[in-house]
Formats: C-alpha cells, structure tokens, sequence
C-alpha cells in the first residue's frame, strides 16, 4: 500500500478545512459512531481487527499499537517494527506476524502476551501486504520494490519460497481453498496463486479500472472487491476472472472491505469517505451511499461481527516551502491528533 506521504499533497487543503463528520446522504446505512484519540507519533498504513479479543491492530511507523475497541483505549505498543506496514492474524497458531518495510523483515508476536517471539529476514524488498493463508498455513509478503512474495511457514517460520509476479504488488486477500489474490498495481491487474506450489495461475485484467489498491472479496459468492486511483471499484468473478461490473467510487481511494452478513462492499477514500457498495445478488451491484468520513482516512478495517468499520487518520500542518534538498516537502502531522474513526451501521 502506498505511504501515507505519497498522499498528503493531493488531500492537505481538505484536511485544514476539518473533519466533515455527517454523512453525505440522509439515508446512508452507515454513520460516525466515534473516535479513538489514539495520538503518538509518526504515519500510519495497515489495521487488522480481531473480533473474539476486541482488538484493533494499528500500524505506526516503527510499532503496531493495540487499542481495546469496546473502550478506545491504547493496550500496549508492539516495538521492533521498523517500517510497519501490514499485521497478518493467525489465531489458530495465537500468532501475528507484521511486514517491516524498512528492514525486510517479518515480527512474530504472540497474540495472548502481545511480546514479539521471533524475527523472519526475508529477501523481498520493502514488504508492504501481508496475510496469512489458513490452509497451507504460510504467511505471505508482498513486496513492492521486488515485485513478489515472500511464503514463510507460519509455525517454523522458515521461509519457503519466493513467488514473481509481473508487477507492484498491492493489497492481497484469501479464498480460504488455497488460493491468494492480490491487486497488481502498474498493471491495473489481478493475479491468482496457489499457495501451496507458490505459482501464478492466473493473472487477469481489471481496465477501465487503473492502479488497484485495495482488495476484498465475498468468499460464499466467489467476488473479487478491487478499488482504483481513478474513482472506481471493479467486481471480478473470483474463478473466471471476469469483469462483472465497475462502480464510481470516492477520490484517493487505498482500502477495502466486504461485510458477508451484510453484503456490504466499503470503499475507504482518503478524500474524506467511505463508499458504500451493496451487492443485490452475486450479478448485480449499486453503490449506496457516501458517508463522509475525515480527509486521510484511506485505510480500512472490518469487525465482521459488530458490522463497525475502523479508519485510521490525523490532521495536518501547513506544507513547508520547498527547499533544494526537499523540493517536495510533506505537510507535517500535528502532533497528537492521530485518532481512528469508527463507523457503525445507522439505527
């Protein structure tokens, strides 16, 4: 997933203007039921809930910051994650394991102590998605500056090998069959591996939609939930690869999520809100609302059994002038207003 700073030109003026925190349609499912003052320092990217525990997972730049959903308040701090990007949950083997952009690792934590127990050096550069894959029990990275994915075993932690994909990978997601998809960026593509023979069985097309990011999928009927930089969100046939239909999304788009119970599709837009797509049957879609959110707010997380949707986001300074050593300098975070939303179904 792209860094936080590759996006703060496009949305700064937006964020100075203040949260907008009322939904853009009177009968949206979906409004603001709170935010986490979380605060603390430096970026953010990837949030992975886990529901049983009411924990949210939050990556922050060098560690994962654990909060209490049911009460907002911060747990404990994850440290040695330099570079965090993604958190994969393994329950089954009471484990998470973090993707570590900046030194090409893998933490393993234990999910009871919340302690890191083990550190994976992988050779893919910069690992941004990470998941886990129930079925061959691997953990997988997907690594932007190498254009693969790395197959680590989820228990010895041994890495297991290496799959080349044909471009940038961004977010991925799993059938829970065997089978991974994952956005491939510059090629407006998805691909399909297995995860046991670590091979590409498939790599499919998703134009008009362009630069997919985000990526969820409906497991029962088979959909494929691919979000794209030009405003739109492609359904794809998870077995055939076809482009079932494309739908207008909101601007700065990096997340998705799929809410099974519901038939929810989420787009999380860092314009400023989150697009919601209702799936009427496995052939047929329609968007139906835009629920204003708070510019920043471009990654996602689902609690599939509260039906709540967290979005991680903060308010930002004035863009310091360029300089010869910095020509494109970064609006500052203002420090301590990191917060995470949380959506919840309207009443």
């Amino acid at each position: 997933m792209r860094r936080m700073g590759r996006q703060f030109l496009a949305y700064v003026v937006m964020a100075m203007l203040g949260p907008v925190l009322t939904a853009v349609a009177a009968d949206a499912p979906y409004r603001l039921a709170s935010r986490f003052a979380v605060g603390g320092d430096g970026g953010w990217d990837y949030l992975t809930v886990d529901a049983p525990t009411h924990r949210l997972f939050v990556s922050r730049a060098t560690r994962v910051q654990v909060i209490d959903v049911q009460t907002g308040r911060l747990i404990t701090e994850v440290q040695g994650t330099e570079g965090v990007h993604g958190i994969a949950l393994a329950p089954e083997l009471g484990a998470a394991f973090t993707s570590n952009g900046r030194t090409a690792t893998v933490t393993v934590f234990d999910l009871q102590t919340l302690k890191p127990t083990a550190t994976v050096q992988i050779a893919g550069k910069n690992p941004d998605a990470i998941l886990y894959e129930p079925v061959s029990k691997r953990v997988f990275t997907f690594n932007g500056d190498s254009s693969d994915a790395t197959a680590i075993d989820a228990q010895s932690h041994a890495v297991v090998g290496t799959v080349v994909l044909t471009a940038r990978p961004e977010f991925a997601v799993a059938d829970g069959r065997g089978t991974i998809f994952v956005n491939l960026e510059a090629k407006s593509a998805i691909a399909a591996i297995d995860a046991r023979s670590l091979k590409v069985t498939a790599t499919w097309p998703i134009a008009p939609c362009e630069e997919p990011s985000g990526l969820a999928i409906d497991r029962e009927h088979r959909r494929l939930f691919s979000v794209c930089r030009n405003k739109l969100m492609a359904v794809v046939d998870a077995d055939s690869g076809r482009l079932l239909t494309t739908l207008p999304i909101g601007d700065r788009v990096d997340g998705a999520a799929f809410d099974a119970k519901t038939g929810l599709a989420f787009s999380s837009n860092g314009s400023g809100t989150v697009t919601v797509v209702h799936e009427d049957a496995p052939e047929r879609f329609r968007v139906v609302a835009e629920v204003a959110t708070q510019p920043g707010a471009r990654t996602i997380a689902l609690d599939d059994t509260t039906h709540r949707i967290y979005l991680p986001t903060a308010e930002f300074g004035q863009v310091p002038p360029p300089t010869p050593e910095n020509p494109h300098p970064r609006p500052p975070i203002v420090p301590g207003s990191f917060v995470v939303l949380v959506l919840e179904p309207a009443p």
